[in-house]
């Protein structure tokens, strides 16, 4: 390698370990190397093997280079231009995660409509390739076909594809109907701090898992005797956790109540498909869901997963920064309706169409126009809460959309422990942010966004949210790694330019 490649690269490296909050020895103590090798490599003075730039890309959960296949890598984005026209929502990214984990309960052959190809949903599949399931795109890539084994070969488990997501901890559910025991690599996905599995645990263990973690490993062990005898409480509303749970009671052959579930977006499609596969559930949208389950599911099904609220969300976010004209079609009203009540009383001007059904037939769709609009802050402070309140990932959309406003916001993020934090890159573009404590940010607006150059934050909203300010600013900025956004968004850089935007894919090596 040349020194200026061998330069680049350590810069690479560099930035992808500050945003993850490491020092120099923390890396090396991952690498099993010393902090002035880390230091070496970071000035681009050591030679670096492609296996080493693959071990600090696992041990810091991001793209350093990539060989082999085509897949982007950076952004350029030339900002100040106004979108138009109009632009359709894709399917749920939340929601397709979790119904490929909900094959695993099917015997039979499961088709997905649409399904979003993003990388969260590629590294899903190579984890059931890996365990025997036969999985393929038809209809031109549109859609895919699942289709298991008779037996699951668990201990051929792809453990790298499983570590960069977050989802496979929804394959303990099913899992303990088709094994005695088993082994899951620890989950990955985004750095958004500590976030338990007590909760998981807690729900499951009601069904007979018991879970030890050791080495990178959960193992599960399955006690088959064990069954609800009461209604299941979740300590915590979250979304995985109810899934979770409802995995576990579709194949429960009895009746299962889990109470303080979540009525979330993608809970309700996992509910849909489970209807689909014969099991009963009732409450769906409530916090109280009562599953009739079946011991044997075999059969043929074919399921739509609705639109995603979140990327609703993000290319409405788009529309209010680039200060444009927009149609926004197939939006899944229901689960916007409380973002869209703050953004009426911010001033956001609007029109939305009628109502129309999902291709689920259950989930209601609008199409929503958004015109340049004057907003003012909002007078009560931006936060989540479970639906049906404002969404959790909709959150960090509010910051990009505050900065625009005239006034100051709180955004209060008491969900993720650095979610916050990683809003305040916003300021290398120009914000005025100001972190209060680790789930607290206030910021002022209006905002003169400049262009930078920039890493990807290690985290999915917050990466989208600096995309949009990029967009929006004077001059051409770089966003550098950004694997994280294909982890949730589907060609989203392809799709801006289709509506007026100009963001160039490109490789530096």
């Amino acid at each position: 390698m040349t020194d200026d490649y061998l330069a680049r690269i350590g810069q690479l490296i560099r930035d992808a370990r500050q945003h993850r909050g490491w020092t120099q020895s923390q890396l090396a103590e991952a690498l099993g190397t010393s902090q002035s090798a880390v230091n070496r490599i970071e000035r681009g003075n050591q030679n670096i093997s492609l296996e080493m730039i693959a071990r600090i890309g696992e041990a810091l959960d991001s793209e350093i280079v990539s060989l082999g296949y085509s897949g982007p890598m950076h952004l350029r984005v030339v900002g100040r231009r106004r979108l138009s026209g109009a632009i359709d929502v894709k399917t749920s990214k939340n929601a397709c995660v979790a119904l490929l984990c909900a094959t695993l309960l099917n015997s039979g052959r499961t088709v997905l409509r649409r399904v979003a190809r993003i990388e969260e949903v590629y590294r899903l599949l190579e984890v059931l390739n890996s365990i025997g399931v036969r999985t393929r795109w038809i209809n031109d890539g549109a859609d895919l076909e699942i289709v298991p084994p008779a037996e699951l070969d668990l201990d051929s488990i792809d453990a790298e594809a499983a570590r960069r997501t977050r989802s496979i901890i929804m394959f303990m559910g099913p899992l303990l109907h088709r094994a005695e025991r088993f082994r899951l690599p620890y989950a990955g996905g985004c750095d958004l701090g500590t976030r338990t599995v007590e909760p998981h645990m807690q729900a499951l263990r009601r069904f007979g898992l018991e879970v030890t973690a050791t080495e990178g490993m959960y193992h599960g062990l399955v006690e088959g005797s064990v069954r609800p005898d009461r209604p299941i409480v979740l300590t915590e509303r979250g979304d995985t956790v109810t899934e979770n749970a409802l995995l576990a009671a579709a194949r429960h052959d009895g009746v299962t109540v889990i109470r303080n579930a979540s009525s979330n977006y993608m809970v309700q499609d996992l509910c849909f498909f489970l209807e689909q596969l014969g099991v009963d559930v009732e409450g769906v949208g409530t916090t109280t869901l009562t599953v009739h389950g079946r011991a044997d599911i075999n059969v043929d099904v074919d399921y739509s997963p609705s639109e995603d609220p979140v990327e609703a969300m993000s290319l409405l976010a788009a529309a209010v920064v680039t200060e444009s004209e927009l149609t926004i079609r197939r939006v899944p009203v229901e689960f916007l309706e409380v973002e869209l009540a703050v953004l009426e009383e911010m001033g956001l001007d609007h029109d939305r169409s009628p109502e129309y059904p999902a291709d689920n037939g259950r989930t209601r769709l609008i199409d929503l126009t958004v015109r340049p609009s004057k907003l003012e802050a909002p007078i009560d402070k931006i936060h989540p809460m479970p639906f049906p309140g404002l969404n959790i990932d909709n959150v960090p959309f509010f910051a990009a959309i505050a900065a625009s406003a005239h006034g100051s916001t709180l955004i209060h993020d008491w969900v993720y422990d650095n979610r916050a934090i990683y809003l305040t890159d916003l300021n290398r573009l120009g914000g005025r942010l100001q972190l209060l404590d680790p789930h607290r940010v206030l910021v002022e607006g209006p905002t003169r966004w400049r262009a930078a150059e920039m890493m990807c934050p290690p985290a999915l909203r917050p990466a989208v949210v600096v995309l949009l300010a990029m967009m929006a600013a004077e001059g051409t900025s770089v966003l550098r790694n950004v694997y994280v956004i294909n982890r949730g968004y589907e060609d989203l850089a392809d799709r801006l330019n289709s509506i007026g935007a100009q963001i160039e894919i490109f490789r530096d090596i």
